[in-house]
């Protein structure tokens, strides 16, 4: 088929009938480059595994750069870190992240008691059992309570003192409880501090920020984990009745598609009419009462909104601009009546189509698969890409005005050093991880090809998806006596013919919106870095980029889908096919405004329908408001967790299901217009389109000389 811009004449093949069957591989350069890409990835996530090590995110590592919890280690038993002195920490978020400017040692639990080791050493002869304990959150293998406190604590052999505590992703933190609107730990307000100083526990709120509000929120986190323990049961149940309702919705469409569209029409008219009515009621109300007369120039910008509500201006103007909105809406239903009119066939079409070829509601579960595979591979390769560094050591001194404090060091050597003499106390610990090889500094870059990668595959499992249910709806439209003419395994025969010949072509396209949403991700990612220290014009000029990038997306999303479904139909390369497809819409672009947007109506009102319905089914059984079901409903900490599961989880099920019908409908619209283009309703060239199509252009053979409308 030869297409040229809109309004040049077009040259077609008199022996087309529907999807082309003899087809060849199209787009072949770009197969190639998507095969090796995807075997690049492959290699990339063997690097990261053979690097990289996720127990760096899992376990906490200790002073010396030891996995807590590690089998076969001496910490094989010690699973949770614990922190000198814990005061010196700033925030929860500088113990989790970074590193907390104190010794940390692995422990088997965390402390249960307050002491102090000036008071444990003064003891130690005669109370040796409050020593063993004292000692097993000192360094390991340390065990002279003889030497000097000031020694102990200059070279951190122990902590100054022990405070109760409890673990937390696996690290002690302070057991923080608030008693009659008083912060204590352990029912205690007062602590010593094991250098001769009592001191408040508010003293520990820095170290401790927000840890109460965390724990809170696990305890929270817990109870919901309870909830879909014992609910999941009737959760599927609540799922399984939407996609009942899902499919009942869209068979139900080929009868009432034209009834509710109009209802909600009318519905409209009726409401802006009422408004108009109202606004005029009030305008002639406000007549003769002081004040109203003033214009709103004349009593300027007010805070109190209620204040322009007084005036007869204001009501005037709701008054014009619902008029005008009013005339507008009958207006275009008079010289759109006739596309409305095909548009709501096309919906009832798209019904049927699907009625024929069911096995096209379930493909969704195919492309979420595929989705599900993508992000596992990339979450992994991200995982291993991120603990793909080795340990680095800096040394950590008490004092502050020692000159290698935070340099890197070897923790074999240090001890050689004259680091240690000319910084009392000094230490090698372990900071982060990270490296100096190439590998290391090129580790950034992977993790941008991982996103991008991530990005293409996973807009190529849905190109392929929109090809596939393409080319079996083609195959629907274009048979000539429905449903016999259908072929045997429409669905199956699509997805052979995408995979087999048109990798490539699905592969382009997905690259082009890849390479868009990469460049939006690092807008994003930029403007986040930036935000608080960028000017006005750099905030304006990302503000646009980022507008820019959105709409570009939502075009090529747009131009893509219709590529596909021409790509499915005449098996042409990516190229041609999108620009095939343009210039048929923009040849129709009326008929495409309505259809789109009748369409997006009624799905989304399906989508309502189907969420809102079992979500109220569902709050009525969690709240034991059906008296039938009421002993069988769990007991819950929250009834709304399994509420809004079920609620977002059907508006998912529906979603999926109606972006099949949506994709139907677009099917068969641009075979319709296909169809008005190649064919003229005569004997030699018959429509393709159904009966209640063919009735709605009001001829019933048209001459081929004659244009149809």
């Amino acid at each position: 088929m030869d297409t040229g811009p809109p309004g040049e004449p077009r040259k077609f093949d008199p022996k087309f009938r529907g999807p082309i069957h003899s087809r060849h591989c199209t787009d072949v350069i770009c197969c190639v480059i998507f095969i090796v890409v995807i075997l690049g990835y492959i290699a990339l996530g063997v690097v990261a595994w053979v690097h990289g090590d996720p127990r760096k995110v899992i376990y906490p590592t200790d002073s010396y750069g030891q996995f807590c919890g590690q089998k076969d280690t001496l910490n094989e038993n010690k699973t949770i870190l614990f922190y000198f002195n814990i005061l010196k920490c700033a925030s929860p978020v500088v113990l989790i992240n970074l590193q907390c400017p104190t010794t940390q040692l692995c422990v088997s639990k965390c402390p249960d008691r307050f002491a102090t080791y000036i008071d444990v050493q003064a003891s130690y002869r005669y109370k040796p059992d409050q020593w063993n304990y004292f000692r097993q959150f000192c360094k390991p293998g340390f065990n002279n309570p003889r030497k000097s406190v000031a020694q102990v604590l200059r070279d951190e052999d122990c902590p100054s003192m022990i405070i109760p505590s409890r673990p937390f992703l696996k690290r002690c933190f302070p057991d923080f409880s608030t008693k009659n609107g008083v912060l204590t730990v352990a029912n205690q307000t007062t602590f010593k501090d094991g250098r001769g100083k009592t001191r408040n526990v508010t003293d520990l709120r820095e170290a401790a920020n927000g840890i109460n509000n965390v724990l809170d929120a696990r305890s929270i986190g817990v109870k919901i984990f309870e909830d879909y323990a014992i609910s999941w049961y009737w959760i599927l149940i609540g799922l399984f009745i939407a996609m009942m309702l899902s499919l009942l919705f869209l068979v139900l469409l080929r009868f009432t598609a034209g009834v509710l569209f109009w209802i909600f029409i009318f519905g409209v008219i009726g409401i802006i009419g009422y408004g108009i009515w109202h606004c005029y009621w009030e305008y002639d109300h406000l007549k003769g009462i002081p004040g109203s007369d003033l214009t709103v120039y004349d009593i300027g910008f007010q805070t109190d909104f209620k204040v322009y509500l007084q005036l007869r201006q204001t009501w005037l103007a709701f008054m014009i601009i619902l008029c005008g909105v009013e005339v507008i809406i009958i207006l275009m239903l008079i010289f759109l009546r006739n596309r409305i009119r095909i548009a709501i066939a096309l919906l009832k079409e798209g019904s049927r189509a699907i009625g024929y070829i069911m096995s096209t509601l379930f493909y969704p579960i195919v492309t979420f698969i595929l989705i599900a595979i993508c992000i596992s591979y990339w979450a992994v390769t991200a995982v291993f890409l991120a603990t793909s560094g080795e340990p680095v050591y800096k040394v950590m001194a008490n004092q502050t005005l020692c000159k290698y404090a935070n340099l890197t060091c070897d923790p074999e050597t240090f001890n050689t050093t004259n680091v240690t003499k000319l910084c009392p106390g000094a230490q090698c610990t372990f900071a982060f991880y990270g490296g100096e090889s190439l590998y290391h500094k090129y580790i950034f870059i992977f993790q941008l090809a991982n996103a991008f990668v991530f990005l293409w595959l996973v807009n190529f499992a849905i190109a392929l998806g929109q090809c596939t249910l393409a080319g079996a709806f083609a195959s629907y439209y274009w048979a000539y006596r429905k449903p016999a003419d259908i072929p045997l395994w429409p669905l199956f025969s699509s997805f052979g013919r995408a995979i087999r010949y048109h990798t490539g072509s699905l592969a382009f396209g997905a690259l082009i919106l890849a390479i868009v949403q990469l460049i939006r991700v690092i807008l994003e990612y930029l403007d986040h870095k930036l935000k608080g220290t960028q000017n006005s014009f750099t905030r304006f000029l990302l503000c646009c980029l980022k507008c820019c990038f959105w709409c570009l997306e939502k075009f090529l999303k747009f131009i893509n889908r219709n590529a596909y479904i021409m790509i499915a139909i005449y098996g042409k390369n990516f190229c041609t096919s999108a620009r095939d497809a343009f210039y048929l819409l923009m040849r129709n672009v009326v008929r495409v405004a309505v259809l789109d947007k009748v369409t997006d109506f009624l799905l989304f009102l399906g989508k309502i329908l189907v969420a809102g319905g079992v979500g109220v089914l569902a709050f009525f059984f969690f709240t034991q408001k059906i008296p039938v079901f009421a002993q069988e409903v769990p007991t819950l900490n929250y009834y709304w967790v399994p509420l809004l599961t079920v609620i977002i989880g059907s508006y998912l099920v529906a979603h999926g299901f109606f972006s099949v019908y949506a994709m139907c409908v677009d099917t068969l619209f641009l075979c319709f217009c296909e169809d008005l283009e190649r064919n003229d309703g005569s004997t030699a060239k018959p429509y393709f389109m159904s009966a209640s199509l063919h009735r709605i252009l009001g001829k019933k053979k048209l001459s081929p000389k004659k244009a149809v409308g």
